[in-house]
């Protein structure tokens, strides 16, 4: 099978791996190179295709490799594995390369709820040690005075922000964002059929319809064809026989024909798998079996807009609410003097009762995430784990800006003395697009 290898791709890798070979003068050349970008697009398998291409040997490690019950046993396993990429490179007389795949799972920080342990910090301060000395990678309990051969290293994942901010400044760590294009994803696409007499028009409509599918969407699509033909050989054998017919028979597997590739049935199957995925989406059935994610709305009725002008928080641009129920007036402490910011924590004079409306930016904020397509969430933190980022998701609204406006005031009332911030998510590859933090607790200003 003739697979598709991006140009882009295997211009960036070729000229990373080969920079770190040569002798540069007064060039200092970063060791890493970050592989980023959303899930299913073939980061990984691009990478193996450039290695083969450059007849470039590689050592891989895995995210699930970055952790142990044992401190101090992932930092030291990076460290062997470099060492055995070195020395490959010396027997093999060729370009060598240590790749540690979905970095971001073994040792990203994404919420609160990620545990930091000492395996964690541990990784991140080897891989920036070696990449400050990249010929100088010493076991533990051992020391080697002869340098050893630099060995690039590039690690895949979704999102690199999530990882210790110094490990991937620059001069350490060299990122390059991964998203193909039509044409990537045309030649992509028709790698995995090259086989099965795919016209390239029909992979062009093929990737039309689909245009915001990954790359893997079209490899599980290529696999659903064979289902009828599996599933008519599960009852021709029978479903009680299938295990031994197939696993330890003296009778030969089937052979199965080619099955229909034309483009309605392409297009039928995708819509299948397309119906799944959104399923998913729009069920969250944890949300049902966990009471601490169920927000219930605290009230029905519609957003409606303060008629007095409101002023602008200082702290997170969103206008302060009144403390006079769902009027729109100020209070008269700060109604006279309009400069000055209100004191606490983003609203003036809120009682302890039920909250008002939401101002007038607040609100227009929502709408327009909403009309927008965007993901509503509200996340909320205290004064301590502030400091570390650690945020805790209030709750998650889909399109919905009155369902979002009621969940943002029953926050606000619940966590008067926390940080509250309104954040916009991309639906389809999870990226937020707004962080505005809308409440800070009185003692910061």
């Amino acid at each position: 099978m003739s697979y598709y290898l991006s140009p882009r791709f295997l211009d960036k890798l070729a000229i990373h791996i080969t920079k770190n070979f040569l002798d540069l003068p007064r060039v200092k050349v970063p060791l890493i190179l970050g592989v980023h970008g959303r899930k299913g697009e073939g980061k990984s398998f691009q990478c193996d295709l450039a290695f083969e291409r450059m007849g470039a040997e590689a050592v891989y490690m895995s995210a699930g490799e970055l952790e142990s019950p044992d401190a101090g046993d992932p930092a030291r396993l990076i460290r062997l594995r470099y060492r055995e990429a070195a020395d490959l490179s010396k027997v093999r007389g060729r370009m060598a390369v240590l790749i540690i795949n979905d970095i971001d799972a073994g040792m990203g920080r994404v919420d609160q709820a990620t545990q930091y342990t000492v395996n964690t910090q541990l990784v991140a301060g080897t891989l920036m040690n070696i990449a400050d000395n990249p010929t100088n990678v010493q076991l533990p309990g051992s020391y080697d005075s002869q340098p050893i051969q630099r060995i690039p290293i590039i690690v895949t994942g979704n999102d690199l922000s999530t990882l210790y901010a110094p490990l991937i400044r620059d001069g350490r760590m060299e990122k390059f964002y991964w998203e193909p294009d039509r044409d990537d994803r045309i030649g992509i696409v028709s790698g995995i059929f090259s086989e099965d007499q795919v016209s390239r028009s029909t992979i062009e409509q093929l990737v039309d319809t689909f245009p915001t599918q990954s790359i893997d969407f079209y490899s599980a699509l290529h696999s659903r064809l064979y289902d009828e033909q599996v599933r008519q050989f599960i009852e021709s054998v029978g479903i009680e026989r299938i295990s031994l017919r197939v696993v330890n028979s003296t009778e030969a597997l089937p052979e199965f024909r080619p099955p229909d590739f034309s483009l309605p049935h392409l297009i039928e199957l995708g819509t299948q798998l397309v119906r799944e995925q959104q399923r998913i989406q729009e069920l969250r059935l944890v949300k049902q079996y966990h009471a601490s994610l169920h927000q219930e709305p605290a009230e029905t009725s519609t957003y409606t807009a303060p008629t007095a002008p409101t002023s602008r928080s200082p702290v997170g641009g969103i206008a302060d609410r009144s403390s006079s129920g769902n009027g729109g007036s100020a209070p008269a402490a700060y109604a006279g003097n309009a400069s000055s910011p209100p004191s606490g924590n983003g609203y003036s004079g809120r009682s302890q009762g039920s909250p008002s409306n939401l101002t007038a930016e607040a609100g227009q904020q929502i709408q327009e995430l909403a009309d927008n397509g965007y993901r509503i969430a509200i996340e909320y933190v205290d004064e301590r784990r502030f400091r570390t980022n650690s945020w805790q998701c209030y709750s998650s609204v889909d399109g919905s800006a009155s369902a979002a406006m009621n969940d943002l005031e029953t926050c606000l009332r619940e966590h008067q003395n926390d940080y509250v911030r309104l954040v916009g998510i991309d639906p389809r590859d999870r990226r937020r697009v707004m962080e505005r933090v809308i409440q800070r607790p009185g003692s910061k200003v």
